[in-house]
């Protein structure tokens, strides 16, 4: 798991539009980047929902919202669409950004074991560098979570 104060590994990637897409932190004053599992499923999408429910929040603080899943981007453009999401989509169909990031490995589900997504999720400044990081996130309440953290990272 990267910690604060590392830096953030560059992150060139297709968008849900099909565009390639390379994240620019100096974009914002802080940018999260948030991996996530599996498109449309229970979790992931109350995890998207939830920043996008908090999404004024996040544009008021100049926070730009990533999220990363191994999904192909064929899979991530009706995921946005159906959920109204205002941020951005990025497909790893090989997971290598989210192996940079320590949020992709073997897991384990119903006996069978194969590599995936973790649900983490990191901070950056506009220097890209982790201000904060969450491993193994609770998908409802952590767009909330994060205003907070980030709020208090300002005082």
């Amino acid at each position: 798991m990267l910690e604060s104060g590392d830096s953030a590994p560059e992150i060139t990637l297709t968008n849900h539009r099909g565009e390639t897409v390379t994240v620019d932190p100096a974009a914002a004053s802080h940018t999260v980047v948030y991996f996530y599992p599996r498109a449309d499923t229970p979790g992931c999408t109350a995890e998207a929902c939830a920043f996008r429910d908090e999404w004024d929040a996040f544009e008021d603080r100049d926070v730009a919202v990533v999220g990363i899943s191994d999904d192909p981007v064929e899979d991530l453009e009706p995921f946005a669409a159906e959920y109204d999401l205002p941020f951005t989509l990025l497909s790893d169909p090989d997971g290598a950004v989210a192996s940079a990031y320590d949020s992709y490995g073997e897991k384990s589900m119903f006996g069978n074991t194969f590599d995936g997504v973790f649900r983490n999720t990191y901070v950056l400044d506009e220097t890209g560098t982790v201000v904060l990081a969450y491993e193994g996130v609770s998908p409802e309440d952590h767009a909330v979570e994060i205003l907070d953290d980030v709020d208090a990272l300002d005082d």
